[in-house]
C-alpha cells in the first residue's frame, strides 16, 4: 500500500474529495458446506482480459462490466488492462497470481482444502469512480453466473 506522499498532486486530491462510500451492514452469506467440499471462483479487479476478448473501457468513471477467464487459460497471456496508475502494475505483470491466484487455487484443490475450483473465473476494472452500474447491474448478473456455476466460495481479490 503506498503513503499518500508518493501520490501524484491530482491523485491526492482526488483521494482527498472523493465521496467514498460506506456500505452497512456488509452483505455476508455463510458457508454452507466445507470448504473441503466447495467450490472456489476467482473475482478480481485487475482488469485482466483474456486473448481474444474486448479490452475494459479506460473512459471517465470506469467500466462495471466483467470478463470470464477460463480455467484453462494461461496466466502469462492475460492483459493488463487495468487504468489506475496509483501504483506500480509490475509485480501483477511478473507473477500474474498476486492478483489473479489462480494457481494458489489449484494448489489448495491439490492439498485437499477446498474441493475443486469453478471452470471460469471473473475479472472486473479497479478504480471505478462511479460505482452505480456496478453495484445495481455487474455485480447482481456476476453473482447469478456463478450461481448457475455451482460455485459455493467467491474470493475476491480487490486491486
Amino acid at each position: 500500500m503506498g503513503r499518500m506522499e508518493e501520490f501524484s498532486l491530482a491523485l491526492r486530491t482526488m483521494l482527498k474529495v472523493y465521496p467514498w462510500r460506506r456500505i452497512d451492514p456488509v452483505p455476508w452469506a455463510p458457508l454452507r458446506k466445507p470448504l473441503n467440499r466447495s467450490r472456489l471462483a476467482l473475482v478480481s479487479s485487475a482488469g485482466f482480459t483474456a486473448p481474444g476478448q474486448d479490452l475494459f473501457d479506460a473512459g471517465r468513471g470506469g467500466d462495471a462490466s466483467f470478463r470470464f477467464i477460463p480455467r484453462e487459460t494461461k496466466l502469462e497471456s492475460l492483459h493488463d488492462g487495468q487504468r489506475s496508475d496509483s501504483f506500480d502494475h509490475g509485480g501483477m505483470r511478473r507473477d500474474p497470481n498476486l492478483v489473479f491466484p489462480v494457481q494458489r487455487a489449484e494448489e489448495l484443490v491439490a492439498s485437499g482444502r477446498i474441493g475443486s475450483v469453478n471452470h471460469r473465473h471473473l475479472s472486473m476494472m479497479g478504480a471505478i469512480t462511479a460505482p452505480g452500474r456496478l453495484v445495481k447491474k455487474t455485480a447482481p448478473e456476476a453473482a447469478r453466473a456463478l450461481q448457475a456455476d455451482g460455485v459455493d466460495v467467491a474470493l475476491l481479490v480487490p486491486v
